[in-house]
């Protein structure tokens, strides 16, 4: 077997191992697809001080999360139908983060259930909620997250309605895949693809079905997530689901000023600079280069964390130095799931700690929590030069 030693040999393999339909949804933006490029590519752009002649003993890559211990700051983010990628594919993530020490985030629209990943992992996890135009259905799924014992609410914002990512309709993207000659010939050449599947606890959105009544086979099912996501969501409608709630809310999707200064005003406990990993509204900045504005504006009052691009632990020390508390990862986790399951998770939770731990060491400092902005060399515009 080959030796892993970066993300990109995971995601070789992913791409080996898992259909083509789950890959293009993962290795995917909409459009064009210029920011979903961009958001790998602008990391690039930032360099790094190197500095000798320091104590480099005794380095951490430790901190904390909305208040929450963690070996290192990077959450696994929410991914839908994560468990398509691989067979129990929530579960095995989640298990994953928590052996490691990480906050793993579960999507409304995974394939295992919010009470399947309680019952699996027997640990505090975060859940992200999508709002629905069914707020009996939303507000369900708000108790369901509390009697879970979940730590935090992941509000996200960025997806009233959905963006288009042509790669997924002409795929005839669903969970589980509708049967046909092209996936037919796809699958013999993914046999341990097919052989988990054909174990695994469920193949459709667990947290839909049984829990909606209009929702009783695939084909309801369909046209039910279609036409659900609320295209009304405001920030009135926010600060209702925060009050639901009652305990910690991350807000997800703020690539504006004006948008984190609104959800400071609510109260949220931290952000997230987010783009949908390039997903929805394509031509906006990338998360990375959005995000220097957004903590000059805000990052003494909430927790910034920052979502979209990375793919290393460079990436990762980067976004700290640039003031993020914290740092999500969903294409990175995913190729280590589809390639390898949990293990995979596994490795690449430990590839990006270590780039980060050497990455540190050689930029002179010992803990993660010293990184600052002076050891970066950012290019001047970074943030861009736009027309007022």
């Amino acid at each position: 077997m080959a030796v892993i030693t970066n993300i990109e040999d995971l995601h070789r393999l992913y791409r080996r191992r898992v259909p083509k339909m789950f890959y293009d949804y993962c290795q995917s933006g909409s459009w064009t697809e210029q920011t979903f490029r961009e958001n790998t590519s602008d990391f690039a752009q930032l360099r790094l001080r190197q500095r000798v002649a320091v104590d480099m003993s005794g380095r951490s890559t430790e901190s904390t999360m909305i208040g929450q211990k963690v070996t290192m700051p990077v959450a696994l983010a929410p991914v839908g139908s994560t468990g398509m990628q691989c067979a129990d594919g929530e579960i095995k993530a989640a298990r994953a983060a928590r052996d490691f020490g990480v906050p793993f985030t579960l999507s409304t629209m995974s394939i295992n259930s919010i009470e399947d990943i309680a019952e699996a992992t027997n640990a505090p996890f975060w859940f992200q909620l999508y709002t629905m135009r069914d707020t009996d259905f939303t507000s369900r799924l708000i108790e369901r997250a509390r009697a879970a014992q979940c730590s935090a609410l992941v509000i996200t914002l960025d997806l009233q309605i959905l963006g288009q990512r042509h790669k997924d309709l002409k795929n005839g993207l669903s969970a589980p895949p509708k049967i046909s000659a092209r996936l037919i010939y796809d699958l013999a050449t993914k046999w341990r693809w097919s052989m988990g599947m054909a174990g695994a606890k469920r193949r459709h959105f667990g947290n839909i079905v049984g829990h909606v009544d209009s929702v009783s086979d695939l084909a309801d099912l369909g046209a039910w997530t279609a036409e659900q996501f609320d295209p009304t969501l405001d920030w009135t409608k926010v600060a209702r689901l925060m009050e639901q709630w009652g305990g910690k809310v991350i807000l997800k999707g703020i690539l504006d000023v004006e948008d984190a200064k609104k959800a400071v005003e609510l109260g949220a406990d931290a952000i997230v600079v987010s783009n949908h990993g390039g997903r929805q509204q394509d031509g906006a900045l990338s998360s990375i280069r959005a995000l220097p504005a957004i903590i000059d504006a805000v990052g003494d009052k909430v927790e910034v964390h920052l979502d979209s691009g990375i793919r290393s632990g460079q990436d990762v020390l980067k976004a700290l130095a640039m003031g993020a508390r914290g740092t999500m990862i969903g294409r990175s986790f995913i190729y280590g799931l589809g390639a390898m399951g949990e293990d995979g998770v596994t490795k690449a939770l430990e590839l990006i700690q270590r780039e980060l731990d050497l990455s540190m060491a050689f930029s002179g400092k010992r803990r993660v929590t010293d990184l600052t902005r002076a050891d970066l060399l950012i290019p001047e515009g970074f943030e861009g030069r736009w027309q007022a």
